[in-house]
């Protein structure tokens, strides 16, 4: 038999902004102490009311029109009702049957992925099990809480991780959550079923069973093909797949049964009483839109046209957007003049080095925007410098380490440290002659055509000079010297 798998995932994704969602509490879901950011309105005392938090509102809507769905014109919040430790009101506010944005998508790898809806509501708070007891912090409860739900168009594992990466990249560009999965900022649930294929043009659908908490990219897709694999195995012996909601063990790499499911929780929706509805007009919308940044996507295909990069590179460039915009400013101070081939082949150079060596150097922690020294002008002098073949590559290390430390111009410290190249040929030709004399085996080597001899001996001509020689200029010495000794 074959079988197709079918999934759909839900995401929760803690917004970020000042105050939560329904009172003036701070937004602080990193916070240590238990039960600092809390107040009557968020612990559900007895006579107060709630506020609506519009920076929330505007961030679902931008999360909303980045993800080409439909704003709702009207909309208006509901009482979600169940019981729960964590859950002080005994029910969360939430959206049912208005969400505030519907009918999006998502292209992935040239497939849209279609978004049902994405609604907002408030967090509950956190239990912290002990041995012998559990506890309860509000600090969490009440934060604005993006729920995200897509059509059931996904069909495997790698494709869901995409799928999240992604939306974690989008909402990172819209500023509007932090999307840490680590901390719980942006928490997956899937939806996944295995259907037996009969034909090519019909399929028998399989039982839904639910993986709740996926807590990593990693963990997505592990949890969908571990799951995919235990269901086919089931229906290949015969067996049948229960309804359930599962867990994921990421040491043993499995999912495990937490609780059977055989029907649909009826939470007893109605319209929240004590908050108005919500108007939303398109002055609203447009001023919103407004503020929705180029986009991954639209990034990406900006700098194939722009700057001719390899997709690896221009990848890197969309999920480091710091160091993204940093090459951007330093390829805006190459010199303008250059002819195209020129100027991209610099590009590419100014494209490695930010992604090797500077990044190499970026990992003690400084950012790019706060405490990095090097201005994208003296990042281009020093990109030209290497161009222009007045620094050899070792040489360029040691500049663009002072540089780092320093924030120096590159050709301040090339002439502090005594670092310019040596191109006078006669310095070249004896300090070769020398090499040659001491190393008799390379020079047989050359002449046995062996083709890593001649490296050998530039190597030694560049240790000599500590680096300062031009090695073209050593390699055609070398070459012109051994040519004659034949």
């Amino acid at each position: 038999m074959e079988y197709q798998a079918t999934i759909g995932l839900e995401i929760h994704i803690e917004l970020k902004t000042r105050t939560k969602m329904f009172c003036s509490c701070k937004n602080d879901p990193d916070e240590k102490h238990p039960n600092i950011n809390i107040c009557p309105i968020c612990t559900a005392q007895p006579g107060t009311l709630p506020v609506i938090n519009k920076e929330a509102i505007r961030k679902t809507i931008k999360s909303g029109l980045a993800l080409n769905c439909q704003i709702a014109s009207h909309s208006f919040f509901e009482r979600k009702n169940y019981f729960y430790p964590d859950l002080p009101k005994g029910y969360q506010i939430s959206q049912y049957s208005t969400p505030l944005c519907q009918n999006g998508f998502l292209e992935i790898n040239d497939k849209k992925i279609r978004i049902r809806r994405i609604h907002l509501e408030e967090d509950t708070g956190r239990l912290i099990h002990e041995k012998d007891c559990s506890l309860v912090d509000f600090n969490r409860a009440g934060i604005p809480l993006m729920e995200l739900v897509t059509e059931p168009d996904l069909s495997s594992g790698k494709e869901a991780r995409r799928f999240a990466q992604e939306l974690h990249l989008i909402l990172r560009y819209l500023n509007v959550s932090e999307a840490d999965m680590e901390k719980g900022q942006m928490r997956v649930e899937v939806n996944i079923s295995l259907s037996q294929i009969s034909n090519l043009k019909s399929q028998i659908l399989g039982t839904k069973v639910e993986i709740k908490n996926l807590n990593s990219f990693k963990a997505v897709e592990r949890a969908i093909d571990y799951e995919i694999e235990r269901q086919k195995k089931i229906l290949e012996s015969g067996g049948k797949v229960l309804q359930e909601t599962r867990g994921w063990d990421g040491t043993k790499e499995i999912t495990f049964s937490q609780r059977e499911k055989e029907e649909a929780h009826d939470y007893r929706y109605f319209p929240e009483p004590d908050l108005p509805p919500l108007d939303i007009n398109q002055e609203l919308l447009n001023e919103i839109l407004k503020e929705v940044p180029e986009l991954p996507q639209q990034r990406r295909l900006r700098f194939a046209k722009e700057y001719e990069l390899d997709e690896k590179s221009i990848e890197f460039f969309v999920y480091n957007k710091g160091l993204g915009e940093y090459f951007e400013k330093v390829v805006s101070e190459l010199p303008p003049h250059l002819p195209r081939e020129a100027l991209v082949r610099e590009i590419k150079l100014a494209s490695n080095y930010i992604i090797t060596d500077l990044q190499g150097l970026l990992k003690g922690g400084l950012a790019i925007d706060k405490d990095f020294l090097i201005t994208p002008e003296n990042f281009a002098e020093f990109i030209n410098l290497i161009f222009e073949d007045k620094i050899s590559s070792k040489i360029a290390k040691n500049v663009l380490e002072e540089m780092f430390k320093t924030g120096a111009d590159p050709s301040h410290i090339i002439e502090e440290k005594e670092l310019s190249q040596i191109t006078d040929k006669e310095i070249i030709k004896k300090i070769s002659q020398k090499v040659i004399s001491e190393n008799p085996k390379a020079v047989s080597d050359f002449k046995n055509k062996k083709d890593n001899a001649i490296q050998f001996l530039i190597g030694k001509v560049m240790a000599e000079t500590k680096g300062k020689a031009n090695p073209h200029l050593v390699a055609a010495i070398l070459n012109e010297i051994l040519t004659k000794m034949e």
